[in-house]
């Protein structure tokens, strides 16, 4: 598995060694010797899968301090993922990341607790994993304005399809905190 370094201090990308026949493919997803020489550690104690038609954007979502770390990635289908820094001390504070995620590709991004994720399915379906560093907990759980302008995300969506709670998230400017350090 390879390990790419982002804009985002701490955000990686991980691209398996894929191997294929004539039977399709296999590929590692999760080798813990892997991430702790990249020194990603964290126990992962939950996996959660979405599935999501074309033109559903599920954003920005995060868990307030301590956080939630995650391992993410597309199985079936493709989207465009959105990651959002929220750490007050990170030169790169407010700043966004995006990048395909697809069953093509195989990428997942590793995206350490103190940042917001979203994503927009840019395929018929999606499918979308999500390998959770901590026990989600509905009281942590904030969102931002997915169409935050001072995000200036662009994303691939004509008439997007959006939950009742994500039309209704704050932008960065009225996000009241609390902040990661």
């Amino acid at each position: 598995m390879k390990i790419h370094e982002t804009a985002l201090s701490g955000l990686l990308i991980l691209e398996p060694t894929v191997f294929r026949d004539d039977r399709g493919f296999f590929l590692e997803t999760f080798r813990k010797e892997v991430f702790d020489r990249a020194g990603i550690h964290v126990e992962f104690v939950q996996d959660n899968h979405s599935r999501s038609v074309k033109g559903t954007i599920r954003a920005l979502h995060f868990q307030i301090p301590p956080g939630q770390p995650k391992l993410v990635r597309c199985a079936r289908g493709s989207v465009f993922d959105v990651v959002v820094d929220l750490r007050k001390s990170s030169p790169t504070f407010r700043m966004a990341y995006t990048i395909e995620l697809s069953e093509n590709n195989h990428l997942q991004l590793y995206i350490p607790a103190g940042f917001a994720h979203g994503f927009c399915v840019t395929s018929d379906v999606a499918d979308f994993v999500y390998r959770c560093g901590s026990y989600y907990d509905s009281a942590l759980e904030r969102g931002l304005a997915w169409n935050d302008p001072e995000l200036g995300i662009q994303w691939p969506a004509d008439i997007p399809i959006l939950s009742e709670r994500d039309r209704n998230n704050p932008t960065l400017a009225e996000y009241p905190g609390p902040w990661f350090p």
